[in-house]
């Protein structure tokens, strides 16, 4: 019984240990996604000047022509831009991103489909998927920025226009709230019905006062537009799909410190309960030793007499 007592004891002690790991791992995740929302936040001004910009433009010349406008009838081939984590220990974050990915692709049977990955999950689920890799991109979540996106966007602008893809498509994981994160494969190219206002950033992020002050209706302003309104598109057009995929990649990354934040609590709280248990049963065992050696002195002292 000694040395069982001693087996419970090492194991309180191990589970500790494990506790204050997930404890810490925990509070990392947690700084690390709120400086991740706060950048998701800062990006609004931006994006929302570039679609202002764009509408002003449409109001006053005919932008059917440019060539990231163009609509194809049927797709032959498609480039999606897949963001997942370079590491593991975020519950099923990268699972339920994976299985987009494979919904994605069983919807497009017969359609050739080229991957650019972010994130080593990511190159392990397209290889997985027996998806054809053509770029890989790794230790994007940690600290994004924007020069990251920067190759991947203009690999895209240069493949449509060049009509080597009829569609591109970026996916990741929509950060709703820190309990709720959904995985998303939203279309980038062509602008289409989703993207009437050429690169709208979601209503969600945006509060009521800014919404409101965005759909407020007002006499549109006379500009003079130089060099002219394609070329001034040629230079937002390509910018806006930038934003938007240096948003989904902050839309990513702040998913997955948030699913890393709950799996570590998760863990945390799992340990809690088993070092309750375990303490529980070094309490028994331990009492079970003391009744036997008071049974036994008491046994001992009875044959005496």
């Amino acid at each position: 019984m000694a040395v069982n007592k001693k087996t419970i004891q090492r194991r309180i002690k191990s589970v500790k240990n494990t506790r204050k790991i997930t404890k810490a791992m925990e509070l990392v995740a947690a700084a690390k996604m709120k400086k991740a929302t706060m950048a998701v936040a800062g990006s609004r001004p931006y994006v929302k000047h570039l679609r202002e910009l764009v509408d002003e433009i449409s109001e006053r010349t005919d932008i059917s022509m440019h060539p990231l406008l163009r609509q194809k009838e049927n797709t032959d081939r498609v480039l999606l831009v897949l963001i997942m984590s370079d590491r593991g220990l975020a519950g099923g974050y990268n699972v339920q991103m994976q299985r987009a990915a494979r919904s994605f692709k069983e919807a497009r049977d017969g359609v050739t489909i080229d991957v650019i990955t972010m994130g080593k999950r990511a190159a392990h689920a397209a290889k997985m998927l027996d998806m054809n890799i053509i770029g890989s991109y790794t230790d994007v979540t940690s600290a994004p920025n924007a020069e990251m996106v920067r190759p991947i966007v203009k690999t895209i602008v240069d493949g449509y226009t060049a009509q080597v893809y009829d569609e591109t498509f970026i996916g990741y994981t929509d950060f709703k709230s820190a309990l709720s994160q959904i995985p998303t494969i939203m279309s980038l190219l062509p602008f289409g019905e989703r993207n009437k206002d050429l690169g709208d950033v979601n209503d969600r992020l945006m509060d009521e006062q800014e919404l409101a002050e965005a759909q407020r209706p007002g006499e549109a302003p006379e500009f003079t537009f130089e060099p002219g309104e394609l070329a001034i598109l040629d230079q937002v057009l390509p910018r806006i799909i930038e934003s938007e995929a240096y948003q989904a990649l902050l839309e990513a990354a702040a998913s997955e410190h948030s699913a890393r934040m709950m799996a570590m609590k998760s863990a945390s709280d799992a340990a809690s309960d088993m070092i309750d248990d375990l303490t529980l049963t070094y309490n028994q065992a331990r009492q079970a030793a003391i009744t036997q050696e008071i049974a036994e002195i008491s046994s001992g002292k009875a044959a005496l007499e």
